[in-house]
């Protein structure tokens, strides 16, 4: 292959190569496209999933005997002339990644037509399956001691995709995100929409597409937080979510009357439990004589699975919906509610399928072959579908969307039993291939979450948009969503996986991510192999309680904290009474959640306004800590806290078996080049060890980064409650140390016109001093005074749940700067 220039674009520059041209397109000085294809012309690097691009970085091309150099301020990309290989550097020189010296791209032509299954019509946001396409495939050169985050949840639990493999595409409990970062310093985004392949194993290592316009990446340079940051400028910035979706959320599968959703809120209320949010799942709507093919295996609502996608509620069960949402209201709850693509009778199915806009394909295996799933692809129908979801459940005062089975839908359940992984992939998206367009196979979710958010956006500006969903993709952070794992089972090895399949999901850029508390399949049944809890006697069981208390706590610390599943109600008093050690753990730990909510909503504003991610591997904190690259089952909860969830049992096995007496204690990795405290008694540890640390039921164990300062606020029943109240400010000494607490009015959008204040907070520890900075910014309902407690931690102070009576200093802030010297 001999590579020759075609020339110099504004944005970059263009090469022949072999026949095929590639193009190097500088977005920014450290953010570089690759597109490389046979065709004549180069794709817009506009797509569903990329955002409007402007080059703006600066660049200079210089042409050696054997290369071409690309060069920015930060990045140094080389061109073979011979083989076209591309090696990427810092602009020091030194490599980040690289081309095999023999070359690493290559297009083969493939027809989207012909990757279809069946003789359906396939929904797709272009005009034609009749276009030029290839599958495409980029072969890469690692350094040893590198680390690879990213791709996705993929169920299997792995910290570090070094040695690995993986499979993008969309399933029940798989999320495909084709990006990711390395901690060598870069990131790779596939501008892709089709199935996907990461590999670094004994077939080599490479990344390979099914189905695209050409191989297009972005190249971006960095440390991971740039990284990341890179992928939003790319894909769009994630929304502010309201402040009471950092609440807790109660949800069970199912609250079955307007009655039992009111009663469940009160009983909350009358044990000063704290709790924002509850959650009502499907079968709300009206019944039909259009019964489901396999209901029998169900519990579905008066002996049907009635209008399943329906967007109006039952007459009889929710006589008043309005009132309903009042009394919830009254109670300083919002209610979230499931809604689905699919559609089985009723009014909205007549109206769409009206307007042509139903994907039906009685050959695509699924339960009972009822795919009546409406095409998001369609403008027109994202319109319609918004406008069935006001009028039915918004109007009413619904706060919030749970839009399940966005994959669309989860062909596995036809299958008997649990197949081996490649066939499970190739089952999955044979069965997508019947409907969708395989160049856009795993971008449903993203455009049934755009028309969701554009709906809602132009309604009204009071309401965030906040949509809970089942699937995800780069660029859906734009648009409100969070991701939940799926209908994931009751298990201990599932849980423990969990927690790693969560951070590779918001390495890929995307911070917004979340599970069902506790499994969604509490206990097994006979007629699928997705239903393999071990614990059929539900909350009645020890050993499901113990998991339970565990998962919780967890929980408790990422981006959305939220109870959910079937086969057991999840209400924290079906767990114990007060004075039993379950129940109390629980409302221990929502406690400390709440008390959390000045540092927890400040992350928040962080992920918006800064590109930041609240959830996060320790690898993104600590890129050089090679040991931290194979930590799965720890992470960090911002800058500060240090989460290490217990993933073992030490009382019950499944039917409340006692087990042998075993150490009430974890292991836990510290990383290395900084001082750490336990949370629970401030005693201080050296990084760079691994410890046992006490772990009995009512503690997990979690450790501060010194130098922190964690600002707490008072125990609330819910996080609208005393917004004057003073908060703590707990400073971990060892080192200087700041947080940026930010504030705004908790919902709507006047923050995207600048309505939100940032506080700065800085710690001196060589002169024991804090420094509140003046407060940049203010908002209408701004707490424009308010006393700050500030405790210095130590041994046994400033340590727990509960606020310590014995504070160091009181300052008043008022927003103009204040320092205060602080005696230890």
């Amino acid at each position: 292959m001999q590579v020759d220039t075609l020339g110099r674009e504004t944005d970059g520059p263009l090469f022949e190569a072999g026949g095929n041209r590639i193009k190097l397109q500088v977005l920014d000085e450290n953010v570089v496209r690759l597109v490389y294809t046979a065709g004549e012309t180069i794709p817009d690097a506009e797509s569903p999933m990329v955002v409007e691009q402007e080059s703006s970085g600066e660049w200079d091309l210089l042409e050696r005997e054997s290369e071409f150099e690309l060069r920015t301020d930060e990045l140094r990309v080389e061109l073979d002339r011979e083989t076209g290989a591309i090696t990427w550097r810092e602009a020091d020189g030194r490599r980040l990644v690289s081309e095999p010296e023999e070359g690493g791209k290559s297009v083969v032509r493939v027809s989207p037509e012909e990757l279809t299954v069946g003789d359906s019509d396939v929904a797709t946001p272009r005009e034609s399956l009749d276009r030029e396409a290839y599958s495409t495939r980029l072969d890469l050169e690692f350094a040893d001691d590198e680390a690879i985050l990213g791709l996705g949840q993929h169920d299997d639990g792995v910290a570090n995709y070094r040695g690995e493999e993986q499979t993008l595409y969309q399933g029940n409990t798989k999320v495909a995100m084709p990006a990711f970062l390395s901690t060598r310093g870069y990131g790779m985004l596939w501008n892709t929409g089709s199935t996907m392949s990461f590999h670094d194993d004994q077939h080599g290592s490479f990344v390979w597409t099914e189905c695209d316009d050409a191989l297009d990446v972005f190249f971006v340079a960095g440390e991971p937080d740039e990284v990341i940051s890179g992928f939003r400028q790319l894909t769009g910035e994630s929304t502010m979510l309201p402040k009471w979706s950092y609440g807790y959320v109660q949800s069970k599968e199912r609250y079955k009357t307007a009655d039992e959703l009111v009663e469940v809120v009160d009983e909350y209320r009358e044990r000063e439990i704290p709790i924002d949010c509850i959650v009502q799942d499907w079968q709300y709507w009206p019944d039909t004589e259009d019964h489901h093919p396999n209901f029998e295996e169900w519990d579905g609502p008066e002996g049907d699975w009635g209008q399943w996608g329906q967007k109006s509620f039952h007459p009889d069960r929710f006589p008043d919906p309005s009132a309903m949402m009042d009394d919830l209201h009254e109670r300083n709850v919002r209610l979230m509610i499931s809604i689905w693509p699919n559609m089985l009778a009723g009014e909205n199915y007549d109206e769409m399928s009206e307007a042509g806009h139903i994907l039906d394909d009685e050959d695509v295996p699924a339960p009972g072959n009822e795919q009546r799933y409406y095409d998001a692809f369609s403008e027109e129908a994202r319109d319609i579908y918004w406008n069935q979801a006001k009028e039915g459940l918004f109007d009413h005062g619904v706060d919030a969307w749970w839009c399940d089975s966005t994959e669309p839908y989860d062909p596995t359940w036809t299958l008997p039993t649990a197949p081996e992984p490649h066939r499970l992939a190739q089952h999955t998206t044979d069965a997508f291939k019947h409907v969708l367009d395989p160049g856009y196979l795993n971008t449903y979710s993203l455009h049934q979450a755009k028309g969701m958010y554009e709906g809602q956006r132009a309604t009204t500006e009071d309401k965030r948009v906040i949509n809970l969903t089942r699937s995800g993709y780069p660029g859906q952070q734009r648009y409100g969503a969070i991701t939940w794992s799926g209908d994931i089972e009751a298990t201990w090895e599932r849980y423990r996986t969990q927690i790693a399949d969560g951070l590779q999901f918001t390495a890929a850029g995307n911070p917004k991510w979340t599970l069902d508390i506790g499994a969604f399949f509490a206990g097994n049944a006979d007629y699928s192999w997705i239903i393999d809890g071990d614990f059929d006697e539900g909350n009645e069981d020890a050993g499901y309680r113990e998991l339970y208390v565990r998962w919780f706590q967890y929980g408790a610390f990422l981006p959305l904290f939220r109870s959910h599943g079937t086969h057991t109600a999840r209400e924290m008093w079906r767990f114990g009474e007060p004075g039993e050690r379950t129940f109390d753990t629980l409302v221990k730990f929502d406690r400390l959640r709440y008390r959390l909510m000045p540092y927890i909503y400040s992350l928040a504003g962080w992920e918006t306004h800064r590109d930041y991610t609240m959830y996060r591997h320790l690898a993104i904190e600590f890129p050089d800590d090679a040991d931290a690259h194979e930590v799965g089952d720890q992470f960090m909860f911002g800058p500060s806290l240090m989460v290490c969830p217990v993933t073992e049992p030490m009382y019950y096995g499944p039917d409340s078996e006692p087990l042998d007496e075993k150490a009430e204690a974890r292991e836990v990795y510290l990383p290395e080049g900084v001082d750490w405290y336990d949370f629970w008694t401030g005693e201080r540890y050296e990084g760079g060890q691994t410890i046992l640390a006490d772990a009995p039921l009512e503690k997990v164990p979690l450790f501060v980064k010194a130098g922190s300062v964690v600002p707490m606020g008072p125990v609330v029943q819910h996080t609208g409650e005393r917004p004057d109240a003073d908060w703590e400010l707990r400073v971990y000494p060892g080192r200087d140390g700041e947080f940026d607490v930010y504030e705004d009015a908790g919902d709507g959008y006047d923050y995207e016109d600048g309505e939100f204040a940032f506080t700065p907070i800085r710690w001196d520890d060589a002169a024991s001093e804090l420094t509140v900075e003046d407060r940049d910014g203010s908002f209408p309902d701004l707490v424009d005074e308010r006393d700050f407690e500030i405790v210095v931690v130590g041994e046994n102070r400033g340590v727990g749940v509960e606020t310590d009576a014995s504070e160091d200093e009181t300052v008043t802030y008022d927003g103009t700067e204040t320092t205060v010297d602080v005696d230890r």
